[in-house]
This record gives C-alpha cells, structure tokens and sequence, in this order.
C-alpha cells in the first residue's frame, strides 16, 4: 500500500470507529419507505409505457445526446420541454441541467461575484454548499428558519445580497417560512434563491412546489426543481428570468462543459410533467399518506419526531449505533427505513428518515410505526 492509499485508508479506518461507514446496497425487495419516488412515478408501468409511446413518435432523435448543448446536444425539443416546464412553475424561463447537484453547483459558483454576499441557512444541501465553495462571494450561514438571524446578516451584507434556501430540507422534513423571508428580501433588495427539489410533485395544486403555492413566484430570483424525486426521472431545471437563463448558457462551467442529457431523459421529464397537470389521483393520495403517518404516530414516540408537512418525516435517535440497529429491526420486519448517520446530520441528531409515498398503505404505515413503537419502548 503506497503513502496515498495507507492515508485514504485512515480516513476509511476512521468512519468504521465512528460508525458511519457507507457501502452501496442494492434494492432489497423490503416495502419502500426510503426512496424519493413519492408519486412512484419511477415503478409506474403506466409512466413507462407513456414514455414508450412518445419516444416511436420521435424514431429520428438520436439514442445519445452526442454533444454538450452548445455543440450537437440541443434541439427544438429541449428548448420546448424548457419553455412548457417554466410555465408549469409560472416561471419566465428556464435551463435545464444534468441534475440538481450541477443546477445549484453552477448557479451558486457563477452568479454571485467578489464584492457580493451570499447567505445561507446552516442545513441547505451539499450540493449548495459546494456551489458556494466555488464562488467568489463571501458567504455567511444563518441559523436554520431563524428570520432574526437571517435579518441581522443581511443588514450588515454588501455588494448584491443573496439568500439560498430550500423550501423543503432533505434531511429534516421541514418547511422554510417562505413568505416571510421573500418580504425580508425584498425588503432588503436581497436575491432569493429557493430549492424546491423535495416540494417538486408534493405542494401546489398540481405539485408545482411550495413557491407556486404560495404565490411568490414574482417574489424569487431563481428556483431549482430537480426531476429525480418525485417526477420519477433525472435531471433538474433553474427557472427565473431570460437573463438569468442566458447568462447560465454563457458563464455556468456545469451546463457549458458537460454532454447534454440523452433524448430518453427528456421523454421522461416530458411525460412526468404531462401526469402531474393531468392527474387528479396521486398527489391527494400522497397527502392523506402524510396526514395518515402524522396522525398515527403514538404519544411514545412523538417527541422523537421532526415537525413535517412533507413527504420526509423523521424519527431522532441519538447516536450512529442506536439508529444504526433500530433501522436494521425496522428492515428485518420488511421495511426499507433507512439511518442518516453522523457527519451527514449533526452528531446527537442522528435519525431514521421515513419516505412516504402515494403507493403505500395505512396498514403499511400501521405496521411500521407499531415496528418502530416496539423497538424504542
């Protein structure tokens, strides 16, 4: 083993003691309760089909996208798909990206400049955070939901002032105070950037996010709406203005340099969006799923549990072993739950991060709090 390897293997070694080594798994058959397939637009055998029959209808588009957009990789289709997806948001315009790690890593490293201020709530994404390691600007945290903290920053902020949340956060569940933070921006003249990657399908009336609902579309400067949750395919979309959107295509290294996604990709996106403005079904299902969990959750358990309005709710157990072995009794009953683990949350904050879907039951969620419920008691 040379110097480098003996290094990367401390690191690894270091994990093991600390009870937070990843390993890759493969799908275990177990009831889902952990994927961010919400609507199960992704096991749908009718979303297939659909995709099917929209990609005969285009037999002359390539299986590969062959290029980057700026090359070989664009077409009318693209563009269309942009247009028909920023109206859905009531967005002016939008650019599509390879997923929502590259939309927020390039908007977050090259549309804030030296002499601005970028501030962010502590728990927004990795992806985020590294987007705003790249940038030039300087940027501060601010306690997570917190408005007085966010306020006492911007008003000591310079230069362009922007502020980068999530409308719902991946790990917690929760909900940003939307309203009150876009009327802090504009009070302030800052720049408000929202992630609406797990609202995607979830709120609005038709599932076009938390920002639609509550009317604050003209309030945003951008929106980041990732396809590979709740839309069941892959990719994500900046909506915001044909300036913001030109100047992506011209200064954004994460669309410049990169192959475009494939015609098949954009079909799916295509047909996802299609079942979310035409069905009446699935997403009040989702949400009586919700309310369901949210109701049957027992008072021995309930102060365990993050306050959600969204498909992500979670169960605190302290410490990388507990939650560690709670969620291996909760799969060896059947249920795929799985343990977010230290360093991905906070050490003392570890927690079981249950996925509802429209495809589960209430007798599922019964078993699985009653699972649950056994092993804390």
């Amino acid at each position: 083993m040379n110097h480098v390897e003996e290094k990367l293997r401390q690191s690894l070694d270091q994990r093991i003691s600390e009870q937070s080594f990843r390993v890759l798994t493969i799908k275990n058959g177990l009831i889902d309760f952990c994927s961010n397939d919400y609507l199960g637009f992704s096991r749908s055998a009718l979303f297939r089909e659909r995709i099917s029959e929209l990609d005969d209808a285009h037999p002359s588009n390539t299986t590969g996208s062959t290029g980057s957009r700026l090359l070989s990789g664009n077409s009318s289709f693209f563009e269309e798909l942009e247009h028909r997806i920023a109206q859905f948001h009531q967005a002016e315009d939008g650019l599509i990206f390879n997923s929502g790690y590259d939309a927020n890593l390039g908007v977050f490293s090259c549309v804030p400049k030296r002499t601005d201020t970028l501030l962010y709530d502590q728990l927004v994404h990795a992806s985020i955070r590294d987007g705003i390691r790249l940038s030039n600007a300087r940027a501060y945290p601010f306690k997570h939901n917190d408005i007085e903290d966010l306020e006492k920053r911007i008003t000591i902020s310079t230069g362009n002032i922007f502020v980068a949340v999530e409308s719902v956060y991946s790990m917690d569940g929760d909900c940003a105070p939307l309203t009150d933070i876009a009327t802090l921006c504009k009070q302030f003249g800052a720049h408000l950037i929202v992630d609406e990657a797990h609202a995607t399908g979830v709120f609005g009336v038709k599932g076009e996010g938390r920002v639609v609902e509550l009317g604050l579309q003209n309030e945003i400067f951008a929106r980041i709406h990732t396809f590979g949750k709740a839309l069941g395919s892959h990719g994500a979309i900046v909506l915001g203005s044909e300036v913001l959107r030109s100047y992506l295509i011209n200064f954004c290294r994460s669309f410049i340099y990169t192959t475009a996604l494939p015609f098949h990709s954009l079909l799916a996106i295509q047909c996802a969006y299609n079942v979310l403005a035409s069905d009446t079904e699935m997403l009040p299902q989702l949400r009586s799923r919700i309310s369901y969990f949210k109701s049957n959750v027992g008072t021995d358990i309930r102060e365990r549990v993050i306050e959600s309005a969204s498909a992500i709710q979670c169960l605190v157990v302290s410490g990388n072993e507990n939650v560690r072995s709670l969620a291996h009794h909760v799969q060896e009953a059947g249920f795929d739950v799985r343990p977010i683990l230290h360093p991905t949350v906070p050490r003392g904050k570890e927690r079981l991060r249950i996925c509802l879907h429209a495809f589960n039951t209430e007798a599922e969620i019964e078993d699985l709090l009653r699972i649950i419920s056994s092993q804390l008691s």
